[in-house]
């Protein structure tokens, strides 16, 4: 890939908060940004007022940011493809982008979820439905990026993981700035499984607080949802240690913890009596872990892999379960060690 500057286009697939952010924090460093927004009038509403009132209000649009819903006039020389719309509807999405896209465009996703019905990761749909994907460098980026922190102008890392190093240094070098670092990894398998199925353990751990309960129950979903999180995700073929950097931990305990999370949201709403449909309606954002929670149900049954927080935030959200039900659930399992195999051996080949 070539040196990032301001001549290279990138052009973003999705206005909501993330798409947004994304484009804000591009254009305010000089970098010229096309955001493609599905409903015309919000396309319209944002390149007048420059603001997304329904997402991020009081956040200002460079100028150098245009935005449009025409998709061809969005793809049109753009270098950079990033890919920033709900994982339930990310397939039809793609399917539209790979009718315009440039020859030799990078496309990254910074979508963390899971497809359901087939349990695929979104680089894997953007190979299956690229009709040249070798021609497409593929990223992906993930991490602990609350939109309304990094919006705010305060400190933040993520990470970029790509099988094509030069792909993911170009995307390293695009993004970074002095309030936004990005890492390289080379585990996209283990980056986007933990984007996904960390919004499960967020659920869990808003309705640990919506119930009262406190740290030490925190701490028990956020260890042993990172152990279901690795166990699953090794056995797809990530890389352990990916678990403990910054994607997985770090992206976990953010998640886990922040007011600014919506599955988070999500969760601690459940817990205070409300139900799914009534969440759902009254918020415009989607909290991807949600949709996730079924895709990874059903790849847990497939592999006969024990994701047992996986389960019991199905069976609340899905089953109507009682919150405290479940957690007599996880709390009566039979007895077995901490550690376990894939916790102590890298199944990386060398």
């Amino acid at each position: 890939m070539n040196q990032t500057n301001n001549e290279s286009r990138t052009t973003i697939i999705g206005a909501g908060a993330w798409g947004t952010t994304l484009s804000w924090l591009l254009g305010s460093h000089g970098h010229p940004v096309t955001l493609w927004a599905r409903k015309p009038e919000l396309a319209a509403q944002l390149q007048e007022q420059r603001e997304n009132s329904k997402y991020l209000p009081g956040l200002v649009l460079p100028e150098i940011v245009t935005v449009t819903s025409d998709l061809p006039e969005a793809l049109a020389e753009a270098q950079t493809v990033i890919i920033a719309v709900p994982s339930h509807g990310f397939r039809d999405v793609v399917v539209r982008v790979a009718e315009h896209i440039s020859a030799g465009s990078l496309i990254l996703s910074v979508v963390k979820g899971l497809e359901r019905g087939t349990g695929m990761r979104m680089s894997e749909i953007l190979a299956e439905e690229l009709s040249d994907p070798p021609a497409h460098p593929i990223v992906v980026l993930s991490g602990p990026n609350l939109s309304g922190e990094i919006v705010q102008g305060m400190p933040a890392v993520s990470v970029a993981a790509a099988e094509n190093q030069n792909a993911a240094e170009y995307i390293q070098r695009l993004l970074s700035s002095d309030r936004f670092r990005i890492y390289r990894n080379y585990d996209i398998i283990g980056v986007e499984l933990c984007g996904a199925l960390k919004n499960i353990i967020a659920i869990a751990s808003g309705i640990s607080d919506g119930l009262g309960f406190g740290g030490n129950v925190k701490a028990a979903l956020i260890t042993r949802g990172l152990t279901e999180i690795g166990r699953i995700g090794v056995q797809l073929g990530a890389e352990a240690a990916t678990f403990w950097g910054i994607a997985g931990v770090g992206d976990l305990v953010t998640t886990c913890n922040s007011q600014l999370s919506r599955n988070w949201q999500v969760g601690r709403r459940l817990a205070n009596g409300e139900s799914l449909s009534a969440v759902q309606d009254s918020t415009p954002a989607v909290a991807e872990g949600i949709y996730t929670t079924l895709a990874a149900r059903e790849l847990s049954a497939r592999l006969e892999t024990d994701m047992p927080v996986t389960e019991a935030v199905y069976r609340i959200l899905f089953e109507g379960a009682s919150p405290t039900a479940e957690v007599g659930y996880l709390m009566s399992r039979p007895h077995k060690a901490e550690v376990e195999p894939w916790q102590t051996a890298s199944n990386r080949s060398e």
